[in-house]
């Protein structure tokens, strides 16, 4: 009967708007959490078919369904933490639980989240107060990313940052400017060796020499412009790793410049680039020293002997002072040498449907079959935003809003209570008439 369709409706118009008063209290509770996305009610009609012209009408009521907006982004918030970061637009950063850690470094399962505060704790591990664990591909030795698959989390790891950590980073390469004296291979110079020693660094830290000398030809008459240039290695107990002849340009155009370079031992000179291919104790060196007719490697000039640029690589052994996670997921590691090195990367993982994730405790999120299968793009790349360290996600609850709702989901409780009351007076009235 249609008055007990109304008590129905009452009954279902409460049981709704106590689900969406749940919803705000949520939002407001967690006006303050970071990386909170809010929830929101909607209401759906029901409706009971009835045939026409019957006379009468059944209430079907209301249908209360909730969803949390996951696809919606917060402001970003500025804070002093390195290692405070959150996502600028599309995509989440992979974490795991540390109790799903357990014993083992490989993690069980991924979960996602758009921010976090990470801290080293006792291990090294960095991770939330909550437990969330940021994951991500380690690096080579030599900083460089390897490839890992994108639709799994195999070769995703705990990121660690061990405080107390060292590295070293050997010298590769090498540019030497130095100008020689035109004035000791002319006819009558006193032809003496002029030394210069240049510091390098060894695959283990320590500091290394290249002794290299420069012997001018002198000529009975004229001027030769010629150089017998020697490199010996601290390394390898000063033993010969090159020997160079040089021979200088003296025309208008070119004057003072390299004019050839001839290997009589050790390795060969790259026309093409002006480079040395040296082998030291710890592997190959390539040193820099012009190409022909470039004034801005070897020269022969005037009366003097000074080295004008020398620029090499590497480091010796330093300790760590700051780690940095630039826009495209790169964790950085700075040492107190000057040193730089890539450790890790972190990815950014997206779905197809990012409202269809299972929400859990601790601003996570977990893939479901709502929301598709998720695929790890580079930070930038594809669909995803960047990360931005020294930042966090805030809250996407707008309290002026919550509070509207708040008092239009009072109202509608009230009604729907006086509706249930009045549905109860006039049940009352048809007992009376049986009386």
């Amino acid at each position: 009967m249609s008055i007990s369709s109304s008590l129905n409706a009452g009954v279902s118009g409460l049981a709704s708007n106590a689900t969406r008063l749940a919803t705000i209290a949520d939002n407001i509770a967690n006006s303050s959490t970071y990386g909170y996305k809010r929830a929101e009610t909607n209401f759906e009609s029901l409706v009971i078919n009835k045939s026409a012209g019957a006379g009468r009408y059944s209430a079907g009521g209301v249908r209360a369904s909730t969803f949390r907006k996951i696809d919606e982004r917060g402001s970003l918030v500025s804070t002093s933490n390195a290692l405070d970061v959150a996502v600028g637009g599309r995509g989440m950063l992979p974490v795991t639980s540390s109790v799903s850690l357990g014993a083992g470094s490989a993690p069980d399962r991924l979960l996602m989240t758009t921010t976090g505060s990470f801290h080293t704790d006792s291990n090294g591990v960095l991770k939330t107060e909550s437990g969330l664990v940021l994951m991500g591909w380690p690096a080579n030795s030599d900083g460089s990313i390897p490839t890992f698959p994108r639709d799994t989390i195999a070769g995703l790891v705990p990121v660690v940052i061990n405080a107390n950590q060292t590295a070293s980073d050997p010298t590769t390469r090498m540019n030497l400017g130095v100008n020689l004296p035109a004035t000791s291979t002319v006819a009558g110079a006193s032809g003496d060796v002029l030394p210069l020693s240049v510091e390098y660094f060894g695959n283990l830290g320590t500091s290394e020499t290249l002794d290299i000398s420069f012997t001018p030809t002198v000529p009975a008459t004229g001027a030769s412009n010629t150089w017998t240039m020697k490199v010996k290695d601290s390394a390898q107990a000063g033993a010969v790793i090159g020997e160079y002849t040089l021979v200088f340009d003296n025309t208008s155009a070119n004057g003072g410049t390299l004019l050839s370079v001839t290997p009589v031992s050790g390795g060969a000179y790259d026309a093409a680039t002006g480079t040395l291919a040296l082998t030291v104790a710890g592997g190959p060196l390539a040193v820099t020293i012009g190409k022909v007719g470039d004034p801005n490697g070897l020269t022969q000039l005037s009366d003097s002997f000074a080295p004008t640029s020398i620029i090499k690589d590497g480091s010796p052994v330093g300790n760590l002072t700051s780690v940095d996670i630039d826009e495209n997921g790169y964790i950085s590691a700075t040492y107190d040498t000057g040193f730089i090195r890539t450790i890790y990367q972190v990815p950014l993982v997206d779905v197809p449907n990012p409202n269809g994730l299972n929400s859990l405790s601790n601003q996570a999120y977990q893939v479901s079959p709502v929301s598709g299968s998720f695929f790890m793009w580079d930070a930038g790349d594809g669909p995803t935003g960047s990360i931005q360290g020294y930042a966090l996600e805030s809250s996407t609850t707008d309290v002026a809003a919550e509070l509207t709702a708040l008092i239009q989901t009072q109202r509608a409780y009230s009604s729907n209570a006086k509706v249930i009351q009045t549905v109860d007076e006039m049940l009352q009235e048809t007992t009376n008439i049986k009386r």
